[in-house]
């Protein structure tokens, strides 16, 4: 009988286009070898070319859909994107504070379910808000001291901290403020940066702060849609898969580099990254075998 893959829970927007939120983070959940389940925060109208609506899904059902999934399924992490208003934050915050679980990552608590990833998403790629002000102040107080690891990009940092954060030295000053807000890890990615940065910064059991720092050259792509929420997802997966901060941080940003690398024109604006190009890699060496056994 084959082994059970870990369940990873994403709470999220539906982004019709699938480039981002729910349907995307299902596709990378599904690539990392874990199985998804999902519980959506916001319907949005939207399509490569951006976002023109946003509704907000009822904060009851939302609390309804976590504790029917939390009482049915082993979750093995849990990966926070777009919520869509302050109280669907709140409402989130309620139910992972209240849920028994374990956390072997630094910031360990008796009531919270394991490994939980907030990608704190404030507004899309095409300036659109996702999240209003009040929503923002309690993602703040709420849900960043629930993650186990934030991650923000330079411009949700920016927001988050009240800090400018346009290079490494602006990174570190910002996921030292964010650990000061009670974040136990943050990774601040940089992939809008001249040069990709991505920096990762944690609390350790002493008390202390550690860091690592992740270089790449930049991705000149038009498929760049989703990356940050294939990004946090990813991270979700590999701590799902019982892997370290570091090593799970790495492993994440290679595989949305690949992701935009491998991306295909779609739409008419800003194309979604390639979520599943490992299918495509796999169909190509079982070709291959065909073809030398023929």
């Amino acid at each position: 009988m084959a082994e059970k893959p870990p369940v990873v829970l994403t709470i999220a927007g539906f982004d019709p286009s699938s480039g981002a939120g729910i349907t995307a983070d299902i596709k990378t959940i599904a690539a990392h070898g874990c199985y998804g389940v999902a519980c959506i925060t916001a319907m949005t109208v939207q399509s490569t070319a951006g976002v023109r609506r946003v509704e907000a899904v009822d904060p009851a059902l939302v609390t309804e859909t976590l504790e029917e999934l939390a009482d049915d399924i082993p979750i093995a992490a849990v990966h926070m994107g777009m919520l869509g208003s302050a109280k669907v934050v709140r409402a989130v915050a309620e139910f992972l504070g209240r849920r028994p679980g374990e956390t072997g990552l630094p910031n360990t608590s008796p009531n919270r379910l394991p490994k939980i990833v907030l990608d704190p998403i404030l507004k899309s790629s095409s300036g659109a808000d996702l999240l209003d002000s009040a929503g923002t102040r309690l993602l703040i107080e709420k849900l960043i001291p629930l993650a186990d690891v934030v991650t923000p990009n330079v411009d949700e940092a920016a927001v988050l901290t009240g800090l400018k954060v346009t290079d490494l030295d602006e990174m570190r000053a910002a996921a030292a403020k964010l650990h000061q807000m009670g974040a136990a890890a943050v990774v601040i990615t940089g992939g809008h940066l001249e040069k990709a940065i991505d920096l990762l910064s944690f609390t350790t059991t002493e008390g202390g702060v550690e860091e690592e720092v992740f270089r790449a050259e930049r991705q000149h792509s038009n498929s760049t849609h989703g990356t940050g929420c294939a990004f946090s997802t990813a991270m979700a997966c590999h701590l799902a898969l019982d892997r370290g901060l570091a090593e799970a941080a790495l492993l994440a940003k290679t595989y949305v580099t690949a992701a935009i690398a491998a991306g295909h024109p779609l739409g008419r604006g800003t194309g979604p990254v390639n979520h599943l190009y490992r299918m495509n890699q796999q169909r190509r060496a079982s070709g291959s075998v065909s073809g030398n056994e023929s």
